[in-house]
């Protein structure tokens, strides 16, 4: 069984009540592989009573970890609300200085670079970029055009991928180039096998000139932040 087949079934059994050790037996994987997987699971009480029946220390070792993930849980959403509480909609002008900090750190900058060029693998932060051309700029969406950079070991799931690039950014297929494939062997498939769309350059066709206004904006908003 694949790892990630694995994974899966961890989950079902996770979410049957089964515990952390037993799963981990059962597929002949780690405990923390298994915690690590499930982590996101909430029990019910019914479930949770009937483990706290078990004997023994690996019961006792489980409550712990299970108390300290509720505190972990319990932050995140502490932090997801107070988040919301400090950033409202967002207009045009914030997402222009979003866009501005995005492209200072992830975009093409040198002048070995002829364009604007936008690289990540979070599928969300090239969303926005995409929005900020189209809906700031006023960039013409036809005059994007995207490649993906992904592993060797993808190649068989490639139309997926870029299937999924296409469907996020609203392209056609003439705005996906050729994806570019890495041959680094990998020595054990992850987790994330089926989840990993690899890594999106994001292109504006003759871009030349809005590569010199997006340094424009770093250097502007650089300047006014530093002056005090």
């Amino acid at each position: 069984m694949a790892k990630y087949d694995k994974k899966i079934e961890a989950r079902k059994m996770r979410a049957n009540g089964m515990s952390i050790v037993v799963i981990a037996k059962a597929l002949e994987v780690s405990k923390s592989a298994v915690s690590l997987w499930c982590r996101d699971i909430l029990l019910s009480s019914e479930q949770i009573e009937k483990l706290k029946k078990q004997k023994g220390s690996v019961m006792g070792r489980w409550m712990g970890a299970e108390s300290n993930r509720k505190k972990k849980r319990d932050a995140i959403n502490n932090a997801n609300d107070w988040g919301k509480q400090h950033v409202e909609k967002i207009s045009k002008k914030e997402l222009l200085l979003i866009a501005t900090a995005l492209y200072w750190s992830e975009g093409s900058k040198s002048d070995s670079t002829s364009g604007f060029i936008f690289v990540n693998s979070d599928p969300e932060m090239i969303l926005i970029m995409k929005l900020f051309l189209v809906d700031v700029l006023q960039i013409p969406s036809e005059e994007i055009v995207c490649s993906i950079q992904i592993n060797r070991i993808h190649e068989e799931r490639i139309n997926v991928v870029l299937s999924f690039w296409k469907k996020l950014l609203n392209l056609q297929n003439s705005q996906l180039r050729k994806p570019y494939y890495v041959n680094t062997k990998v020595s054990k498939v992850y987790a994330n096998y089926d989840n990993y769309y690899g890594t999106c350059r994001l292109v504006v066709r003759r871009g030349k000139n809005l590569k010199y206004k997006m340094l424009g904006l770093i250097r502007a908003m650089k300047e006014n932040i530093l002056s005090g």
